[in-house]
């Protein structure tokens, strides 16, 4: 089963001079999308007891996610609010004292045998406690599992940049797949290219960096010769949870292959890689032509055209 560990909320959209409450999350979003293309996946963090809190918990019993890893809290959901500008979603968080937020490392459940993968990203890495615990998560997991990441870097989010680029530093340095988009690349390493950034992330013992690039499909960096894909042309509605989707295609594919394991990350085949980045922005174009963090259903990704 793959683990994901990170920031559930809500997206308050806009919607004819108004908001609309939708379930949403950079890592829920993920967990949900797995869960829609068929991959065992389960979610980790805490749920609130108030109405958002059970709005949150709908849609990963549809999808078939185990949340019996989550714990329940009194605290309030996070909310965010989306401003939507040329289809570029942009988002301020309410989260002082939320139920994710106040995750301890002391919070933590015990890691079935069963997790054979881990996933983190998003804010849910910035703030303590729970970033703390997220990283307490990753150090007890790695040893036995393959680590995904994806920073997903919100700048207005990150209170204190020099500590956060060095959470990140830690992170990374135990990940074995690193997602990364062009603006997480220039918050990370200004002026550097795809090829500086990755080179550095693969001499810290990542096995592939992931690169994103919208309507220009996506790549991965690796020992071996840069592999990419296309990306499906769709009409955008907006880019809510695209990155989010293209991570679960990713992984929903290396466990198709067998490569979700300590042994399969170590013995990755250019195969493996492509089918990975085919299903990543497949996923996501499906996200993007609909409004909101709507992943993709297994029957619709096989409908798609080859």
């Amino acid at each position: 089963m793959i683990l994901c560990a990170g920031e559930s909320l809500i997206d308050m959209v806009p919607e004819n001079g108004t908001f609309r409450p939708l379930a949403g999350g950079a890592v829920y979003n993920t967990a949900i999308a797995l869960g829609r293309i068929g991959a065992p996946s389960g979610y980790l963090w805490p749920i609130s007891r108030d109405p958002f809190g059970e709005m949150l918990l709908r849609p990963l019993a549809e999808a078939n996610v185990d949340t019996s890893l989550c714990p329940r809290s009194d605290r309030l959901t996070t909310l965010a609010f989306v401003t939507l500008t040329g289809g570029e979603a942009r988002y301020s968080f309410y989260d002082e004292g939320s139920a994710g937020r106040m995750l301890t490392p002391e919070d933590l459940p015990a890691i079935p045998d069963e997790i054979s993968a881990l996933f983190i990203g998003g804010i849910s890495l910035v703030p303590d406690p729970c970033g703390a615990a997220v990283e307490e998560l990753v150090a007890r997991l790695h040893p036995r599992v393959p680590v995904m990441i994806d920073p997903n870097i919100r700048p207005f989010f990150i209170a204190d940049p020099d500590r956060y680029r060095a959470r990140l530093e830690r992170l990374i340095g135990m990940a074995d797949l690193v997602k990364l988009s062009a603006d997480d690349l220039e918050w990370l390493m200004p002026g550097a290219s795809f090829e500086e950034a990755a080179s550095t992330i693969l001499a810290k013992g990542a096995k592939v960096v992931f690169q994103t690039g919208g309507a220009q499909g996506a790549a991965a960096h690796w020992s071996g010769e840069r592999i990419s894909a296309p990306a499906l042309r769709v009409d955008v509605a907006d880019t809510i949870g695209a990155g989010d989707t293209f991570n679960a295609g990713v992984l929903a594919a290396l466990h198709a292959e067998g490569a979700l394991s300590r042994e399969g990350i170590d013995d990755l085949r250019p195969e493996t890689l492509l089918k990975a980045l085919t299903l990543g922005t497949r996923a996501a174009a499906v996200t993007v032509s609909r409004p909101g963090a709507n992943p993709p259903w297994a029957h619709e990704l096989a409908a798609l055209p080859s």
